[in-house]
């Protein structure tokens, strides 16, 4: 199976690279290729494996574009608390509760705010280290999706690259076995 992918490639999460096979003929003479259908089935099982790389990355995408909108409203709802802060005046606002149902709440002037962590865990910041968190999540985030892009890009590749294998071995069975009935 050495011949069908090259080693795993640490810059993208050690995603195998497709290798092209560029002469069908050669390449079906090697002495673990006994049978266009073996190769093609195995070509089969790892585009499979692509295909489910490329599935988990693609949600795991999804969770970081929703991620950034709640960080960066968080983000705004600091700067609003500072400005009513600086001006010492109570905020009226209206706040989730649950899906489509929301309370009004009076927030005096503070310096201080509650994050959700996750796992049902919240810490109180004052209003530069929970900016601070958000700030760094913010990056982290978006560096994370950047990596996620790049990295669906060379799955893309090295889907396209095993589809077009299968294509070729095909053919070349299909010439062969044309060939053999003369």
């Amino acid at each position: 199976m050495a011949s069908i992918t090259s080693g795993g490639d640490s810059e993208h999460l050690g995603i195998p690279k497709a290798v092209f096979v560029e002469d069908v003929d050669s390449f079906m003479q090697q002495p673990e290729n006994d049978s266009a259908d073996t190769v093609i089935r195995r070509l089969d099982d790892l585009n499979s494996k692509y295909r489910f790389m490329e599935m988990n990355l693609l949600q795991k995408k999804k969770r970081l574009q929703g991620k950034l909108p709640d960080i960066q409203i968080c983000l705004d709802m600091i700067e609003q608390l500072r400005k009513y802060r600086e001006k010492d005046t109570n905020m009226e606002t209206n706040f989730l509760l649950a899906h489509n149902l929301y309370g009004k709440a009076t927030i005096p002037p503070t310096d201080k705010v509650c994050l959700w962590l996750g796992a049902n865990v919240m810490l109180e910041y004052t209003l530069d280290e929970a900016e601070e968190l958000l700030n760094g999540n913010q990056k982290t985030a978006r560096t994370t999706l950047q990596k996620v892009d790049e990295d669906l890009d060379f799955l893309r590749d090295q889907i396209t690259t095993t589809e077009v294998n299968m294509a070729r071995l095909h053919n070349w069975a299909v010439k062969q076995k044309q060939q053999n009935k003369k």
